[in-house]
Formats: C-alpha cells, structure tokens, sequence
C-alpha cells in the first residue's frame, strides 16, 4: 500500500500477516529499517514472525519506492518519527512493539519518547554509533563526507565502501548471500535521498547521551540488542541501560552492526520472548 504524510511525501508501507490488526495471535510489529537498508532488510524477521504478528515494513523518505524529496528541511529526526507515527496510523494500528536497527533504532527510541501511548514495547538494535560525546564530532563529518560522496560518485560507489566497513564484516563472514544482497540494496539506494539522509537526520540528529533525562522517564518496556563487536555502539547501550527505566540488555556474540540479518533465528526469539514478556494487547 501506499500512504502520504502531512508534508505530502508518499511511502511505500507492506503489511505481511493477519489482515486486521486484532487477528494475529500476537501484537502487530512495527519495524523501521537502518539507513544502509530498506524494507527489504527485515525479511526474515518477517517471514518468521508474520506467522503471529502482523508486521508492517515501509520504506523511508528518501527510499524508493518511497518518494525523495529534493528539500534539506524535509528530513529530520523529527520527520522520521512523524513518518513512524503516520505509518501506524494508515494501517489502524493503535499500538505496537516497534523494532527499529540504527538509524531506524533512533527513531524507534524517539517514537517511545514522544508517543509512548502508541508503542506496546520497543526493540532497539545497533542503536548508538556516534552518539558518544567523544565520537560525536567524527561522526557529523562522516555523515557530512558520506552525503558528498553520494552527491559526487554516486550509490554504488559508495555502497562498495560503506558495506565493507568493519561493524558490517560480520554478515559477510556469517552469511556471504545475505552480505551481497545488503551490498545490492546499498548500491541501489537513490543518490539524492541518501545524501540528505545522512544531512538532515543522520548528521543531524541529538546525542542520545544529551537525552539523558528525557529517557530516564520513559515509561515503554524496551529491549537493547547490540553485537559484541558493533564496538561503537557498546557503550551507548550500556548507557541507555542504566539509564532508561524499564530496559534489558542483549550482546549478541561475533555479531556487528546487522543483527537481525547476521543471526536471525536468535534475533526473532529475543524479539519473541520480549513481546510475549509484555501482556496487553494492541488496543490496550
């Protein structure tokens, strides 16, 4: 299906599993992928889990099918959540456990915080590179840098760096397919919508360790997955372990920055023994 946001920007929205939302046996799950991905990098979550939930995947602005808006001021973190917001909204889906990876991690942690009466629990996965206050400045500049090369050389020129880079090797070396076919979508990513992608929300976005107090008072039950080897993102989770209220922790073992697609079947029962955790429903 196909919706259009407040700004008038379409997404392309995939609904897999029970029809209406109070049909699965299950809550509905809500995922929102990383910026190297799209919908496409949840499917064998969906596969999976589509059996009891109904799972709903969109492609973000800036992603075909889904349309890329040509102005700077149309992407933000703000713009992401607001998209999270109207995807459950298209799809009558009142409340959901939301699984986001990254960057789509982020917007699942700004989803909880400002509308936690929409989110059942939260799933937030390789979430946390660059947020350190020691790592913040190198990452703006490779935001900055990444979005030039994708204005300059174009996708697959940067797809044949970016999905090299070390937090990624650990898919290539547990699942070379499922490392190409990152390695295809990354290269398959629209120029334009990428660059200001990595400008307006990447490059952009606050340091989870300035949220500090905000996150303290989270009321959403969340569970941190992160690879032992996704070293950047380690300490942020540890932090926001400590420091949201209702929150567990998993480090998944020779695992980077792609979990979900580096070692799915743990990856879906951590997602399955936290949501059957969590009680209520998706009307509750």
């Amino acid at each position: 299906m196909r919706i259009t946001t407040d700004d008038g920007v379409g997404l392309a929205v995939h609904v897999t599993g029970p029809t209406d939302v109070d049909d699965g046996p299950g809550p509905p799950i809500l995922f929102v992928h990383e910026f190297g991905g799209d919908h496409r990098s949840w499917d064998p979550q969906v596969a999976d889990l589509s059996r009891a939930h109904r799972c709903v995947t969109y492609d973000a602005r800036g992603y075909p099918p889904s349309d890329v808006p040509t102005e700077p001021a149309a992407y933000s973190q703000d713009r992401a959540v607001a998209d999270a917001l109207a995807v459950l909204d298209a799809t009558g889906t009142e409340r959901a456990v939301v699984v986001g990876n990254s960057m789509g991690g982020f917007a699942t942690l700004h989803l909880g915080l400002r509308h936690p009466e929409r989110c059942l629990g939260l799933v937030v996965a390789g979430c946390g590179y660059g947020a350190a206050p020691e790592h913040a400045d190198a990452f703006r500049a490779d935001a900055l840098a990444l979005a030039d090369a994708y204005d300059r050389v174009g996708a697959a020129a940067v797809a044949a760096e970016y999905g090299h880079r070390p937090a990624r090797q650990a898919l290539r070396r547990r699942d070379p397919a499922a490392h190409e076919q990152h390695l295809r979508i990354l290269a398959e990513h629209d120029p334009v919508g990428s660059a200001l992608t990595m400008r307006g929300v990447q490059a952009a976005r606050p340091s989870l360790f300035d949220l500090r107090a905000d996150l303290a008072t989270m009321p959403v039950p969340t569970l941190l997955l992160v690879g032992d080897e996704d070293a950047e993102a380690i300490d942020a989770n540890l932090m926001l372990r400590g420091t949201l209220p209702d929150a567990g922790l998993a480090v998944l073992p020779r695992a980077g920055h792609l979990t979900n697609l580096e070692d799915p079947r743990l990856f879906d029962h951590l997602v399955r023994t936290f949501v059957a955790g969590l009680g209520g429903s998706s009307t509750a």
